[in-house]
């Protein structure tokens, strides 16, 4: 398939009295595109969120990827040092449920003010600590798919605290598709069939896909951690959930 020249621009999305700072894709061709919302890992909207958020928007989508610690920390941006690490996992522990349910949900209408973002609901992608992000928000009602990328403590926690991400399983509302590295010392094997265990009670249109070898972060192409063979099933796979949802 022949991808599209696309267009980029930092934009600002209202959430009431907070102006959230995100990085917006857009394919040049004229017609109407479904949006996809792609969600940060602790380590801001950084030079991998951003080409994840540009290889959407070649293959035909609007995406936009939105600050989550806008709250936070305005413009905030790391690498992948033992530093940074410990930088960005402060200012996750700070989120809240609420406000990142608010946020994606500004973002949502957001996209839908744009006349190239076509209705009908809208995929979700995150990886890191925006895999469990978009798990959390897949409840919203124009969320039609979710990918899930290697979400860590979806089953024992929320932000901000109270009941765990997976007790929302339920209200769940389109397909969620969830990857994750089999040797990933982040998130116990035993948790990603808890995920797996709670999607099939609740009857969630779902698949989970397990890397031998892969370990967490495996689809950042700027980290030690990447898995190319992973990474490129794993990016196939995405592309499958979304046209399936999203340009039927």
């Amino acid at each position: 398939m022949t991808t599209l020249d696309i267009d980029t621009q930092a934009v600002k999305i209202q959430n009431g009295d907070l102006a959230i700072d995100a990085y917006l894709a857009t394919p040049f061709e004229e017609g109407a595109f479904p949006g996809i919302i792609v969600v940060q890992e602790i380590f801001g909207v950084n030079d991998h969120i951003r080409d994840i958020t540009r290889r959407f928007a070649r293959e035909g989508y609007v995406a936009i990827a939105p600050a989550i610690y806008q709250r936070q920390v305005p413009g905030f941006e790391r690498g992948y040092t033992e530093k940074d690490i410990e930088i960005g996992r402060m200012y996750k522990e700070q989120t809240k449920a609420s406000e990142l349910i608010g946020d994606i949900q500004a973002t949502i209408d957001y996209l839908y003010t744009l006349p190239q973002v076509k209705p009908g609901g809208v995929g979700t992608i995150g990886f890191c600590f925006g895999g469990h992000v978009v798990y959390l928000v897949a409840v919203l009602d124009e969320i039609k798919a979710t990918a899930s990328f290697y979400g860590a403590a979806i089953v024992n926690s929320t932000p901000g605290g109270g009941e765990p991400t997976l007790s929302r399983t339920k209200e769940i509302k389109g397909t969620l598709y969830g990857f994750f590295g089999l040797e990933d010392p982040l998130i116990p094997n035993e948790q990603v069939d808890e995920i797996e265990a709670e999607l099939k009670k609740q009857q969630i249109s779902h698949r989970i896909f397990r890397y031998p070898k892969a370990d967490h972060g495996f689809m950042c192409d700027q980290r030690g951690s990447y898995n190319p063979e992973a990474a490129s099933d794993a990016w196939k796979q995405v592309l499958e959930l979304f046209n399936m949802t999203l340009k039927k």
